[in-house]
């Protein structure tokens, strides 16, 4: 009787082990099948601090509701915009002036004279240094976002994400030619715009650059439209742009080196002329999970302005 029991309990305790696997084999596919492409972007944000090779200087809490658009102007001073209005600082962070205007900023630039050129949704406004209105220029189109502006002596070139094409005007508004449209015959791929982040800047010798997002790219133009030069490639790694679109925003330090911001895998890094990765200025830790729209602007003493508009400051990176 007892040898009937003993066999009963052994294959009993057989069964619920044999349950075990089971049930834990079947559950690990049902977890692979469920997304076998997930990854942890969590890993991703990790980086070497080595590459790290920036500190940050100095922080600037603006006093705007919401701020989207940053750049440096004669003296130094730092221009920040967002929602119906902009405040000046000089390179030290103190206030140095602000005035409003109706609607939301989403990229600034500015002439030698000072003059701040605004764009909002589908247009630009001009002021002086005073906040004096000088010109609205009239709208582009309904679909028209305006992402990214740039003003030379004589142009003013806009990066529009709603009709994925750049524009060049001159300084009065009037437009001269679009820049960008898709022409195979001329090796001209097109821009492929995801979402509205489109940025362009001037380089150090004035020629124009754009951010070809969804193919993380950065394609230099000539003004007649003529494709002259690309670097970028789509990687996780640190030194390629990852994500649907980036980089979201980009400027230049006075040798050439572009410095990029992304969205996605938060970070803000320095590639050389040529387009090879150099270092980080800020990475990921630096930053609230999920920060989007890090606007770029650098000042004559090569300073990094960062624009964090989750934390709503104004962040200043210099080398260490």
């Amino acid at each position: 009787m007892k040898q009937k029991i003993f066999i009963i309990s052994g294959l009993i305790l057989l069964v619920a082990v044999i349950a075990i696997m089971l049930a834990d084999l079947f559950s690990s596919k049902k977890a692979d099948q469920a997304n076998p492409y997930d990854y942890k972007l969590g890993e991703l944000k990790k980086t070497d601090s080595s590459l790290n090779a920036y500190s940050e200087q100095l922080i600037i809490k603006p006093e705007l509701e919401e701020i989207h658009a940053i750049a440096c102007g004669p003296g130094d001073r730092i221009y920040v915009a967002g929602k119906n209005g902009l405040e000046v600082y000089n390179m030290d962070g103190k206030p140095d002036g602000n005035f409003r205007f109706e609607g939301v900023a989403s990229c600034l630039a500015l002439d030698k004279k000072g003059d701040i050129f605004i764009g909002i949704q589908e247009h630009v406004e001009v002021f002086d240094q005073i906040g004096r209105p000088l010109k609205k220029w009239k709208s582009i189109s309904g679909e028209s976002v305006l992402t990214g502006i740039a003003v030379s002596d004589s142009f003013v070139f806009l990066a529009d994400a709603g009709k994925k094409i750049v524009y060049r005007y001159d300084h009065s508004g009037r437009l001269i030619n679009r820049i960008g449209e898709k022409d195979p015959q001329k090796n001209i791929p097109g821009f492929i715009v995801p979402s509205p982040y489109f940025d362009l800047a001037l380089g150090t010798k004035g020629e124009l650059w754009v951010a070809n997002t969804g193919r993380h790219s950065l394609e230099q133009f000539s003004n007649d439209g003529s494709l002259n030069s690309a670097w970028g490639e789509a990687s996780m790694a640190v030194d390629g742009f990852c994500g649907c679109c980036n980089p979201s925003h980009f400027a230049f330090l006075s040798d050439g080196s572009f410095v990029t911001s992304e969205k996605g895998i938060e970070r803000v890094k320095v590639f050389s002329p040529q387009g090879v990765f150099k270092c980080i200025v800020a990475p990921p830790s630096a930053f609230i999970e999920g920060t989007r729209g890090l606007d770029l602007a650098v000042d004559s003493e090569d300073r990094i302005i960062v624009l964090d508009p989750e934390k709503n400051l104004v962040r200043i990176f210099v080398k260490k």
